[in-house]
């Protein structure tokens, strides 16, 4: 190969001078633009009613748009700002090399860390992927190793029996449900452990033994609630129990992990592969639940569940805001065999707005399964005339805050 056409070669092809080795056939290698770049980055923040969204959208100088998204509940403000600073650095860079991007707005900063620089690295790090699907014309799960299932296990949230039996009837076959362990925003002490197990009961009867149950304790326990919940719903055989505890101290953690036999799930609130490292090489957990806009993205989603699937440990990943959100989670999943289940909690009909915002896009499923998503790229985009409809609302409050009886402050 010459030493001219090795150097035009996408990043994607021609790896070998000496055999001429290129990844893709000819008629794909053509579709690569050799000067592809980034032109610009816009943030778009929506008002869903109850939340913001915030999506990002990287332009190009070839006319090909990515979407991505970084939402944090309750930050939108401070998110938008850090998602625009990536803009001085991504601008002018050829957007196919994803894994270099993403070192470099990782490392590049001194300061690094925490929920709102990595959902911020996360946003931009789908877009760049929802650009390479573009490209190829393929969807991102394709450029992730093709798909290692042929459909994607779904579970919906519910709270009662009648919620198990309507997801049942719409196909479902496993639940999440939350704790009722507050009245009026402060939670009961003593915690009523027989009123949650009672209700545990009914969804079980429900749904039969052939329906699976998961639980979110959304870190509102103690260690020691957590052990007692544990314990007693072990009869009910739950899928998992999902943030028993904070992860603050993983000494307790270990200590709540020797003590049960059901399936512990954590990971929503940890960041890059780095915060999950000590719960995975410890076997805390039986399941970890990364969530892609802010673990560090569809990158290193797929290193957090390849870390996991060395110590026999499955995912679930964490899916709580948009469609996009669901669709690069989605790819994730369908490209890697121990993500075994996923959150899925969009509305069964789209308010009109949303089939404006979307394009009428919806992610397709049956039978308690959701399709490989299509693509190209994620397979969705934002119209950006229907997001101006509904311009976000930075400092608005979205969550409701939990007490102590003492009127000390509880975790939500």
């Amino acid at each position: 190969m010459h030493r001219r056409a090795f150097h035009q070669a996408s990043i994607f092809g021609a790896a070998s001078s000496a055999v001429g080795y290129s990844l893709f056939p000819s008629e794909v290698q053509a579709r690569i633009p050799a000067d592809l770049r980034v032109t610009g980055l816009k943030v778009i923040p929506v008002w869903t009613g109850s939340m913001n969204y915030v999506f990002v959208k990287l332009y190009t100088n070839h006319g090909i748009t990515g979407v991505g998204e970084g939402g944090l509940r309750g930050r939108a403000a401070t998110m938008i700002a850090a998602i625009q600073e990536h803009e001085r650095y991504i601008v002018g860079k050829n957007p196919l090399q994803i894994e270099k991007h993403w070192q470099a707005m990782y490392r590049g900063p001194r300061w690094r860390g925490g929920p709102i620089l990595n959902s911020a690295v996360s946003a931009v790090d789908i877009a760049l992927w929802d650009i390479a699907g573009k490209v190829l014309d393929a969807p991102v799960y394709q450029l992730l190793g093709g798909a290692a299932k042929d459909k994607i296990r779904l579970y919906v949230g519910c709270g009662s029996a009648e919620g198990v039996q309507q997801a049942k009837e719409e196909g479902f076959t496993a639940v999440k449900t939350a704790p009722h362990i507050s009245r009026q925003g402060v939670i009961q002490q003593p915690f009523d452990v027989k009123a949650e197990i009672a209700r545990m009961t009914q969804m079980r009867d429900a749904g039969g033994d052939d329906f699976d149950l998961l639980y979110d304790a959304h870190t509102q326990f103690t260690p020691e609630m957590a052990l007692e919940f544990c314990t007693r719903v072990e009869e009910l055989r739950p899928f998992f129990v999902e943030e028993p505890m904070r992860t603050s101290d993983l000494g307790k953690m270990q200590w709540l992990a020797d003590r049960v036999k059901v399936p512990l799930c954590q990971g929503e609130s940890q960041f890059m592969k780095f915060g999950f490292q000590e719960m995975i090489d410890r076997h805390l957990i039986s399941f970890v639940n990364p969530d892609v806009i802010h673990a560090g993205g569809i990158t290193e989603c797929k290193k957090i569940a390849s870390m996991a699937a060395a110590h026999f440990i499955n995912v679930s990943l964490h899916n709580a805001q948009s469609p996009v959100m669901t669709l690069a989670g989605l790819h994730v999943n369908a490209s890697t065999p121990n993500c075994v289940i996923h959150e899925f909690n969009q509305a069964r009909e789209y308010a009109d707005w949303e089939e404006e915002l979307y394009g009428g896009v919806h992610i397709k499923y049956a039978d308690g399964f959701a399709e490989l998503p299509a693509g190209p790229g994620l397979g969705i985009d934002i119209d950006e005339a229907a997001a101006k409809k509904r311009p976000a609302r930075p400092f608005a409050k979205t969550r409701g805050m939990l007490h102590w009886p003492d009127g000390s402050v509880g975790d939500t």
